[in-house]
């Protein structure tokens, strides 16, 4: 999705060599993407239990980052007991009334992300005069920012707007074939069900859940609704999607996505048109103080929901000072239920300390307004509908005309890697792509996730992508246009997945996979490693503390699986970690300690 504005891509990390070792869950994402970067693999870091990555090259100190599942002492030992621990298994599991835990290497995916947006921070630090700074990276804070919404929610001074019970999508078509819906119009979602002939009371009872399961991951809408569309052959339902303005996406395998990969990076790097920008390597005036290596950069974000939130919050977290742009009125959602203070909780996890200023994009005043902000900015990042920028003027080749060095960056659905494709929502391209599949363990049906997960690993993404741009920008004195996606995010999470297809391996965990077990009064997560072991005990009779005994006398480690999200701000696995915002809202921690 490269613009006019833009020539042949020249990667940031060319002529630097990297040394990496550890947890292959972690390193290998890091590796990954560090390669796709323009570093060379110069061998292996020293052997451990933590991962360890080090930049070194071009006049740069040396750039060094390592990674820990959990604090020492925790218990937090890998991937299950981590998804346990930070309610990621509670989260996911709301759809089918229990936790459970994903097939999918998700903490240690937003872990390796992490890593890599630590380095490259570090390196931005370095260009612009401060010291080299070791970073420190916890997949247990990676698993916690994935659920802040969730525990904003929970710790908010009002309940949620919409009921937390069992149920949700994909419907099933009479052939059997499962498929996600999607609209934000309940106008759509009507028509859809009416053109199905389902009961008026299930279509006004439907809409509500269906809505809000992008806050609370899951959709107790009627069961008539299902029963509706298993009377109903597939193209039935396309015909009723398209006459609506609906939108269906049928779930699509692992071993479909292996056959149409085209192995792209998850985002796309592009200097803007034009020479270099007369810059100092180290601009006094933006001298970032001690551990913000962003500090003195501004960010412009027009951003919608999760993703370009996302990451524009990590940008600030950073050190950048964030200006959100929002509708004459303020963003309407500040105003969405649960609020703490008044403001909504959900949008404080994702906005707390950005300031904002009220833009009426449709006003070419305004866009004039916009136009002179982004000619002083560093980054202008957003998440518009494809094609808005450049119809009302804010394209990268528009603002590149009054600012030449600006980094442009762009978070999409799909990056316009795929033919007819859907809606570029989260459960829609999970659906897409296989990570229905993914995420669940064979005998269990396959089922994109109601927890946001690429919304959230695509801002990950997306704040990774900027910080690629900064950097090159750092050293070639040009703009960049950077491209992210959910798509990008998608195929980061299921590469483990497909690269078992490639070794003609079954991509998908066997039966039962980090399925926590019932104790007398909750739940217990073993380790990967310790999983059969565990099951070999009886534990449904004992109370947790005492199952959790019974198996470490065994040698096998395990956790409580956090059920009440709420409860995490007392939880000693994350010592005093999770504080209060000044609204009084639950604050997670940084991901990374700059050091």
């Amino acid at each position: 999705m490269t613009s006019s504005a833009t020539t042949q891509t020249v990667r940031p990390l060319d002529t630097m060599g990297v040394r990496i070792g550890g947890p292959e869950q972690i390193v290998g994402v890091a590796a990954e993407h560090l390669r796709l970067l323009g570093a060379r693999t110069e061998g292996p870091a020293a052997s451990g239990p933590d991962a360890t990555v080090t930049l070194s090259g071009d006049g740069f100190e040396p750039a060094r980052a390592t990674a820990v599942w959990g604090a020492p002492g925790s218990g937090l030992v890998d991937e299950a007991t981590v998804q346990a621990a930070t309610g990621i298994m509670a989260v996911h599991g709301r759809r089918d009334g229990a936790p459970a835990g994903l097939a999918a290497d998700y903490t240690a995916t937003a872990t390796g992300v992490l890593v890599v947006q630590g380095l490259l921070a570090g390196l931005i630090g370095q260009a612009r005069g401060a010291a080299a700074a070791p970073v420190e990276v916890a997949a247990d804070r990676a698993g916690l920012l994935a659920v802040s919404q969730y525990l904003a929610a929970a710790g908010a001074d009002e309940g949620e707007a919409a009921e937390l019970a069992p149920g949700g999508p994909p419907f099933t078509s009479a052939e059997g074939t499962l498929f996600e819906l999607e609209t934000l119009d309940p106008g759509a979602w009507a028509a859809f069900w009416r053109a199905l002939d389902a009961p008026a009371d299930a279509i006004r009872a439907g809409w509500r859940p269906f809505q809000f399961r992008y806050a609370t991951a899951c959709a107790p809408f009627p069961a008539a609704l299902h029963t509706v569309t298993r009377a109903h052959p597939l193209a039935v339902l396309h015909r009723a999607a398209a006459h609506s303005g609906a939108e269906i996406c049928v779930l699509r395998t692992l071993a479909e996505r292996h056959t149409e990969t085209d192995g792209a990076a998850p985002w796309a790097l592009s200097p803007l048109a034009g020479g270099p920008v007369p810059r100092p390597r180290s601009a006094p005036a933006k001298t970032p103080a001690p551990h913000l290596p962003l500090a003195g950069l501004t960010v412009l974000e027009a951003g919608r929901r999760i993703q370009a939130p996302l990451a524009a919050h990590l940008l600030g977290l950073l050190g950048a000072e964030v200006v959100r742009i929002e509708p004459p009125g303020g963003d309407p959602l500040r105003g969405m239920p649960p609020t703490t203070s008044g403001i909504s909780a959900r949008w404080l996890a994702l906005n707390r300390g950005k300031k904002a200023v009220e833009i009426d994009i449709k006003a070419e005043a305004d866009r004039g307004r916009l136009r002179d902000m982004a000619s002083q900015a560093d980054v202008f990042l957003h998440n518009w509908a494809p094609g808005k920028a450049a119809q009302l003027g804010l394209d990268a080749e528009d603002l590149a005309r009054v600012n030449p060095g600006l980094v442009y960056a762009y978070t999409s659905g799909w990056a316009d890697r795929i033919e007819d494709a859907p809606m570029g929502t989260d459960f829609m391209v999970q659906a897409r792509t296989g990570v229905g599949e993914a995420v669940r363990p064979e005998g269990e049906a396959p089922a994109p996730s109601l927890m946001t997960l690429l919304d959230v690993l695509g801002g990950l993404h997306g704040a990774e992508a900027v910080l690629a741009g900064l950097l090159l920008r750092e050293r070639t004195g040009r703009g960049v246009r950077v491209d992210s996606s959910l798509l990008g995010a998608a195929d980061t999470l299921t590469a483990p997945a497909l690269a078992r297809i490639t070794r003609g391996e079954n991509p998908r965990r066997s039966a039962g996979f980090r399925s926590p077990l019932r104790t007398a009064d909750g739940w217990i997560a073993p380790a990967d490693r310790h999983a059969a072991a565990a099951r070999g005990h009886a534990l449904d009779g004992l109370p947790t503390a005492e199952a959790l005994a019974l198996l470490h006398t065994h040698g096998i480690a395990a956790t409580p699986v956090t059920t009440d999200l709420d409860a995490l701000h007392h939880d000693p696995r994350f010592a005093g970690a999770i504080t209060r915002d000044a609204y009084g809202a639950p604050a997670v921690p940084t991901p990374w300690r700059l050091v």
